[in-house]
């Protein structure tokens, strides 16, 4: 898409470092240069106002990630791209089939209630949970590592969802603030919230997560 509109050698295209590399590795492809841009704490995807502050005179391009199946702020994003002149594209991750989002949904509803001293994901904007991210307070990527340790011994898988934001790589690596990327980097991490789990398997994760609620710091 990048190529196709034009983008390419000489050209900056700001992206997200929250993520998989596979959109930095597609802005070298075209020629052009990724400039990372802050995401928002609630969406994880691209900040319009951290947007707006990294577009220079060589800025072309915008590439907006949906995350985790909570969608970017597009009225924003896109008002940043007609502001600019910028091209806006969208990628998305792999959707979850329509019949299981009622499911997921509901299991999303029922950890909400239930877990104690994480942090749940922000359910607007139709979130279909694609992934359930809570985040694990405290003083960084320890805190979060060790609960997930705990939490996998008692029998619950989970996963660090970016396990090192793209700006950190040696490839692509960044002078760059980008303090919402780094705080998600070290405190996400996604629960089990597949529409196969049983009422039994929700209560596990339940009981799971809660036992180590002495390790953290209160939720807010």
């Amino acid at each position: 898409m990048l190529r196709a509109a034009g983008v390419g050698i000489g050209d900056e295209v700001v992206i997200p470092a929250f993520g998989n590399v596979d959109v930095a590795e597609a802005v070298i492809l075209a020629g052009a240069l990724p400039v990372f841009a802050d995401i928002d704490p609630v969406t994880y995807c691209l900040d319009a106002s951290a947007v707006e502050a990294a577009v220079t005179p060589r800025t072309a391009a915008v590439v907006v990630v949906h995350r985790f199946g909570r969608p970017a702020n597009m009225g924003r994003l896109l008002g940043v791209g007609e502001r600019h002149g910028l091209l806006v594209l969208q990628e998305g991750e792999s959707e979850v089939p329509y019949d299981e989002v009622a499911q997921r949904r509901q299991r999303a509803a029922y950890l909400d209630g239930k877990l104690r001293g994480v942090r749940t994901p922000d359910g607007g904007d139709g979130h279909t949970y694609q992934q359930y991210v809570v985040r694990v307070p405290g003083n960084g990527r320890p805190d979060r590592d060790a609960f997930a340790r705990a939490v996998r011994g008692r029998g619950v898988e989970c996963r660090v969802p970016v396990k090192t934001p793209v700006h950190r790589l040696p490839e692509f690596r960044r002078c760059v603030s980008l303090p919402e990327t780094e705080r998600a980097a070290d405190e996400t991490l996604a629960l089990p919230v597949d529409a196969s789990l049983t009422k039994r398997d929700m209560q596990r994760i339940v009981a799971a997560c809660n036992a180590l609620g002495g390790l953290l710091q209160p939720a807010f």
